[in-house]
């Protein structure tokens, strides 16, 4: 299916010409093709901000992809977002998963035969997941420009100052730990109840495996563990940029804030069917910690902004600006259903994603071009609507709202 492009990026006139504040963080977290909604969000800073320097930046799941292209790419940030368009823009199933019948019977026939074999061998391989990524990791190979598999422009960008870290998080399944893997200078590692910072390299295998939806992607081995998403284990998603020095942060969730009434609603009739199921789980795993994240952090800003700076032991207040979307993104899934891979169609609809009124599920693995141009079309509606508050997050001669009491900065509810 032939999809219009995005318009191309065009500097605003009254666009801010500098780097921007250095204490600048962002975090972009899980969703699966939800991802998307993100890029909208960063066009809309690549008009105004086109030489914006973020000099921490975090990413999770399938935010890890944007967090490796911002910090891996040698032009200025507009050229950065300009080019994550493009990736987004030509992505289709096909280059995340196998999606032919072969492919996919082999692998549910060979999970079955694993299932009812008790665990023993039977002479083939085991499953490793419900879908080959071997095209995601191709296609991220050549879009990332990686050499020998290693993203070579993070070196650069941190020999040149522009950047001063970046994190990918993922879960290891080998000791159930949060692991995030930081390349950057001057940091700590740190060490948390179940969860820790390594320093690295960062290639293409770390966003592969910060990207392993559980089950349904395998897992990645670095060294000699095997990892997964990084949304499963991750309690705290606001806690890397915070460790690597951010002090004001933009976390861009993929998940819609419902009203009161909207979230009473009955999303399915029935018996919840897998799709329904999983879906609830995987917001649970992914999205949901990221707002609890937010309200205990302002709650800490109003507590240290009444404590002498001497009483702190160390804590900073931190300015945040969450944006959300303003619509709900499983719903909108429905409306490109229709276009999936045949195959793969029928098997989700097998999983009963007809039967919901909000396929959060489908609209992980819905890598369908017109659905990723909607949600980067909202996306970047969304920040042209919060445009003012932006502008004043961002004010490189502000202080810092944190600091002086103001509460958490929310776009879009």
């Amino acid at each position: 299916m032939s999809v219009p492009p995005l318009n191309p990026l065009k500097t605003a006139p009254d666009a801010h010409r500098g780097p921007g504040p250095q204490d600048v963080g962002l975090i972009m977290g899980g969703g699966g093709a939800r991802a998307a909604y993100q890029v909208g969000f960063l066009r809309h800073l690549a008009r105004h901000w086109p030489e914006l320097e973020v000099p921490y930046i975090t990413g999770v799941s399938a935010g890890a992809i944007n967090a490796a292209l911002l910090a891996s790419h040698h032009g200025n940030f507009r050229q950065a977002v300009d080019e994550l368009t493009h990736l987004w823009a030509n992505l289709t199933v096909e280059d995340v998963f196998r999606t032919d019948v072969r492919s996919l019977l082999w692998n549910l026939l060979r999970w079955a035969s694993q299932l009812l074999s008790g665990g023993v061998s039977v002479g083939a391989p085991k499953v490793r997941g419900l879908v080959d990524t071997q095209p995601l990791r191709t296609y991220l190979s050549e879009a990332l420009h990686a050499v020998d598999g290693e993203l070579t422009g993070i070196p650069y960008n941190l020999r040149d100052k522009s950047l001063r870290a970046v994190a990918i998080t993922t879960t290891s399944y080998t000791t159930g730990q949060s692991v995030t893997w930081v390349q950057g200078e001057g940091f700590d590692e740190w060490s948390r109840p179940q969860r820790q910072a390594r320093s690295a390299v960062l290639g293409v295998e770390h966003i592969m495996a910060s990207a392993a939806l559980p089950l349904l992607f395998p897992a990645v081995e670095l060294e000699d563990e095997w990892y997964g998403d990084g949304g499963v284990r991750l309690t705290a998603p606001m806690s890397p940029v915070l460790h690597l020095g951010a002090r004001r942060v933009i976390a861009i969730s993929t998940r819609y804030r419902p009203t009161h009434q909207e979230a009473e609603e009955p999303t399915v009739s029935g018996y919840p069917p897998p799709a329904q199921v999983a879906g609830v789980m995987l917001n649970a795993i992914f999205l949901d910690l990221l707002d609890h994240d937010a309200v205990r952090l302002e709650r800490l800003n109003r507590l240290l902004v009444k404590l002498p700076e001497e009483e702190r032991e160390g804590l900073n207040c931190v300015d945040l600006f969450v944006q959300r979307p303003s619509q709900d993104l499983g719903k909108l899934a429905n409306q490109y259903e229709a276009q999936l891979p045949g195959a793969f169609r029928f098997l989700t609809r097998g999983l009963g994603t007809r039967e919901t009124k909000s396929p959060d599920f489908l609209s992980l693995v819905m890598f369908q071009p017109d659905y990723l141009r909607a949600l980067m079309e909202i996306g970047e509606a969304d920040a042209d609507a919060n445009a003012e508050r932006l502008a004043e997050f961002l004010d490189e001669s502000a202080g810092s709202g944190a600091a002086s009491g103001s509460p958490v900065v929310s776009g879009n509810g």
